[in-house]
């Protein structure tokens, strides 16, 4: 059962935190979404708020990583083709969500990078595990690998940027733009 409420709070931490971020959500909303007692936080996470935070960035970054391979492999081998879809999913979320939900690990990095150093660490180390695993994907679908690592970081900085612009502009026209934009890089690293 401990595990379950461990779980339950993760998995309501990271909802609270794509919508609200991390100064945005408080210790009460937490257990009340996890429907948790509040004294379970500090059993499961002795170190609080910023303990909690930093699992939720690093549990929430692997889940969403494992869209990534789902994604590209739903596109047959086509890298430009898998880099669309994954954009236009991300649209597609965001327009499910109104807007509400976007990356987390990105909501959290914007807030806190200069503030707080284990989150910092681990929105970094999230990222830095997306741009390796995308450049060792582009490199096995063909794409040369001097080209991959910086092709990887402008894809992922064009989707985290879209995110923020798409949500203040409450549209997917920046998602767009970034996904078309993001698709033409890595046909381009491919040529």
């Amino acid at each position: 059962m401990a595990t379950d409420t461990r779980d339950r709070i993760l998995a309501a931490t990271a909802e609270l935190f794509r919508r609200h971020g991390y100064t945005g959500t408080g210790l009460k909303q937490i257990v009340a979404a996890a429907n948790a007692p509040f004294g379970s936080i500090y059993h499961h996470f002795p170190g609080g708020k910023e303990q909690l935070g930093v699992e939720v960035v690093r549990s929430s970054g692997a889940m969403y990583w494992e869209l990534f391979p789902l994604i590209m492999d739903a596109a047959d081998g086509d890298l430009v083709a898998g880099i669309e879809l994954f954009f236009a999913g991300a649209g597609a979320t965001l327009v499910e969500s109104d807007y509400a939900d976007a990356c987390p690990i990105g909501t959290v990095a914007l807030e806190v990078a200069s503030t707080n150093e284990p989150l910092r660490e681990a929105t970094a180390d999230v990222f830095a595990s997306w741009v390796d695993g995308a450049a060792e994907r582009f490199v096995a679908e063909g794409m040369p690998a001097d080209r991959a690592r910086p092709t990887a970081i402008a894809v992922i900085a064009a989707l985290e940027g879209a995110f923020m612009l798409s949500r203040a502009a409450k549209s997917t026209e920046p998602m767009d733009a970034a996904g078309a934009v993001a698709a033409a890089a890595v046909r381009a690293a491919l040529a």
